[in-house]
């Protein structure tokens, strides 16, 4: 599996092994396992050709940004959400509104699209509609609202090529149908833990909105 790790293939094993690193006994979220959850993911939009580009296009830049924040002379502010949230507030709620390579606004985008996501692989593992069904419900609950509407066509659109589910499930990387099934249901809920923390603390904070 490092191998395949190691060659860039996606493997959800990864993913589910990331997300359950990313929350400690103190309810705060790591961001170096949140960052290679993010890494993994990608890798799984990026195994489905240019259909998901315009998503995993933007996380990539994302998440590169965010490693410059955790690895910079700051690294150690960098170290969970929390606190990331409370060194950025540091400054007054204005100063991080303006700044456009916040890690909490870098944060927020990738958060909107994690929800799409959890939704999406939550049907896959459900299986009750078609693939292209499923993921324009998951991305008109969650991504579609902070799209512009060209986009938001586009993407209607791609989605109506998607693969079917067994095609997904084979993307997945752990073996027979049912494995993946099975480890879709491992993985979901911690990726769905790591979301409503996320959003509890932005809330509290009110960053949901930054700009």
């Amino acid at each position: 599996a490092a191998a395949a790790a190691a060659a860039g293939a996606f493997s959800l094993r990864e993913v589910l092994e990331a997300f359950q690193r990313c929350v400690t006994e103190q309810r705060e979220v790591l961001l170096e396992p949140y960052l290679s959850g993010w890494r993994g993911l990608i890798r799984f939009l990026q195994s489905l050709g240019t259909v998901f580009s315009f998503i995993s296009k933007d996380a990539v830049a994302k998440v590169s940004l965010l490693e410059e924040h955790c690895g910079g002379c700051q690294g150690q502010q960098y170290v969970s959400l929390q606190s990331m949230v409370q060194h950025e507030l540091a400054a007054g709620p204005a100063a991080l509104r303006a700044r456009s390579d916040s890690g909490c606004r870098t944060v927020l985008r990738l958060h909107r699209a994690l929800r799409w996501l959890q939704l999406f692989l939550e049907g896959l593992r459900s299986g009750e509609s078609r693939t292209s069904v499923v993921c324009t419900d998951a991305y008109n609950a969650s991504l579609a609202a902070y799209h512009p509407w060209v986009v938001r066509k586009a993407a209607t659109l791609a989605f109506c090529a998607l693969p079917s589910r067994d095609a997904f499930l084979e993307i997945m990387n752990v073996g027979p149908r049912e494995e993946a099934v099975a480890m879709l249901g491992e993985a979901i809920p911690y990726i769905g833990d790591v979301y409503s923390i996320t959003q509890e603390l932005f809330a509290q904070h009110k960053l949901l909105d930054l700009p």
